[in-house]
């Protein structure tokens, strides 16, 4: 159980649910509420805000009496309407505060409520961190989870084929050299120490402390770098030796321990500098966000996460929808994220029965899991030998295969690096292919050799051969929905750090995106017509209920409040 100290009581947010009639919809004229029904935030309020549900937050808040609680559906809300218009958060607030239509997606009824601030908002996200951190359940998480199920459940969307894709989400940090990341640890494990202690210890600081640490490796000739490496090394073994037991509650300080265990070595009671072979993709990159690993790929370097993607991709699908997302350190392969995450996937879409994605996705242990849930993977982009002879290759055991031409069907022997199939020369003389033959001549055979990896590009390819023509390339559109992702970033950069605010970015995009896709389709459907005289007739309820309830009041000398019905999709 989460056992954080708390000073705020939970407490469901339902003022939306009472609507004032003298409250902010209401006293717009007519002809703005019209166009206000037909605008993104009044269906963003009865998608997104209204159907999120706050039970799920009580977890991170106190079940004694205290002060209660912002909104936790405004506060969700406006962080999903803050990444899906690439808002800061200066620009959130300003919208809240001046912005009608935001108000209204946000479940606001005065012009002059602001439910929350900007440090409630922190504190908010805060919470959530550090519960995530003790129990390891992402809340955002969740409600991407509930609101997608419910989308996809209400507008009855195929989920038995889906496609996935990831992309790199480099973290907002600097990029530090090996040097330069040393000295700017030396220089904030400095700012950290008392004032006595800066006496005391001044002469071992004051050559890097002077200037930045930008600054200071400008300063250096290249050819002074390896002395560098070791003196800082000493440095960092005097530091561990002498002010550890003081200040290694500290987070800076518990940062500049992994970085001296990642970047030395102590033999013989002195400092070695590892070289650069000897340090991970998983290292500190950057005392500002611990969580960032080191990628590169093709001739890209990314240094943070890389969010995994998954969505519908039925060809009969009015639209399809993200139905989960995955947030990784970049250095883990596509393959193992994948064969983690097959398990949750399989259970939020438990009649999933077909996968596109691409070669990074492709592995024998993943191979193993789709046989066990039988789902057919349908992997892209197969790299191998083409030929004009189609050469089939059937798996017996770890040991032996079956290979076949059209003529000749034989079993394989296994070498010391691969395996070979031995063809017989009489009947390939007789072959109309043998010009094309991929099997190599011999003086009495012919030899066509083959590894594990083009097995495994055969039996791909068989499989999408198999396929009507009209699913083969159903992988490509998620480029699409990756896309959407990385156009709300610079350079495919974040504007935040961390693992856990990637996260958030992540699972906020992906209900934003679900939420468009949703929106333009309601306003490109042929059923819209009828969709509208439903939402006419509630509206004249609405109306009609409004006036007996007014009569009721006036007669009764006293102003109530009526219930808004809520518009499901």
């Amino acid at each position: 159980m989460y056992n954080q100290p708390l000073n705020i009581m939970f407490r469901k947010n339902t003022k939306h649910l009472q609507a004032d009639m003298f409250g902010l919809f209401y006293s717009l004229p007519k002809s703005m509420q019209d166009k206000i029904k037909r605008s993104e935030e009044y269906y963003f309020y009865q998608l997104i805000f209204s159907q999120i549900d706050e039970q799920l937050f009580s977890v991170i808040y106190s079940d004694k009496k205290s002060r209660p609680n912002a909104p936790v559906n405004s506060m969700v809300s406006a962080l999903i309407l803050m990444n899906r218009y690439s808002w800061t958060y200066e620009e959130l607030f300003k919208n809240i505060q001046f912005n009608i239509l935001t108000k209204i997606a946000i479940g606001l009824d005065s012009i002059e409520q602001m439910p929350f601030n900007n440090a409630t908002l922190f504190n908010f996200q805060n919470r959530i961190n550090e519960y995530f951190i003790k129990t390891g359940e992402n809340l955002f998480e969740q409600v991407f989870d509930g609101l997608t199920a419910e989308q996809l459940k209400r507008l009855k969307i195929k989920t038995n084929i889906q496609r996935t894709d990831s992309f790199a989400a480099a973290s907002n940090i600097r990029n530090y050299s090996r040097l330069q990341l040393l000295v700017e640890l030396v220089i904030r494990i400095w700012r950290i120490l008392t004032d006595d202690d800066k006496i005391r210890f001044k002469t071992h600081f004051e050559t890097y402390v002077k200037k930045t640490s930008g600054q200071y490796i400008y300063s250096l000739k290249s050819s002074a770098f390896p002395n560098e490496l070791e003196k800082i090394g000493r440095l960092y073994y005097w530091i561990d030796s002498n002010l550890k037991e003081k200040y290694q509650q500290s987070e800076i300080f518990k940062t500049f321990i992994r970085v001296y265990d990642e970047h030395f070595s102590v033999v013989n009671d002195k400092i070695r500098v590892k070289n650069a072979e000897e340090l991970t993709s998983d290292s500190v990159q950057s005392p500002d966000d611990i969580d960032a690993a080191y990628r590169k790929k093709n001739n890209i370097i990314s240094k943070g996460q890389t969010v995994n993607v998954v969505e519908t991709a039925h060809p009969e699908n009015k639209v399809n929808l993200i139905s989960d997302v995955d947030v990784n350190p970049v250095n883990k392969d596509d393959s193992v994220v994948l064969n983690n995450r097959l398990d949750k996937l399989k259970e939020k879409t438990p009649d999933l029965d077909e996968l596109h994605f691409d070669g990074a996705y492709g592995s024998r242990a993943n191979d193993e899991k789709f046989a066990e849930y039988d789902i057919t993977a349908v992997q892209t982009a197969v790299k191998g030998i083409k030929t004009d002879v189609e050469i089939n290759i059937e798996k017996l055991n770890s040991k032996q295969y079956i290979v076949s031409c059209p003529y000749q069907k034989v079993y394989s022997q296994k070498t010391r690096k691969r395996n070979k199939a031995l063809f017989s020369y009489s009947i390939c003389n007789q072959c109309s292919f043998r010009s094309s033959c991929p099997a190599q001549k011999m003086k009495k055979k012919r030899v066509y050799y083959f590894t594990e990896k083009e097995y495994l590009a055969n039996k791909r390819q068989k499989i999408i051969n198999s396929l009507p023509v009209e699913r083969r390339t159903l992988r490509n559109n998620i480029e699409a929905t990756v896309n959407e992702f990385t156009c709300k970033m610079r350079k495919r950069k974040l504007k935040v750090r961390g693992a856990f605010k990637t996260s958030v970015f992540a699972y906020t995009m992906a209900t934003s995106i679900n939420f468009g896709r949703i929106f333009r389709y309601m306003q490109g459907n042929p059923l819209k017509i009828m969709g509208n005289l439903c939402l006419l007739l509630k509206y004249f309820k609405e109306r009609i209920r409004f006036l007996l309830h007014y009569h009721y009041l006036k007669q009764k000398n006293h102003i109530g409040h009526i219930r808004t019905p809520i518009f499901n999709f």
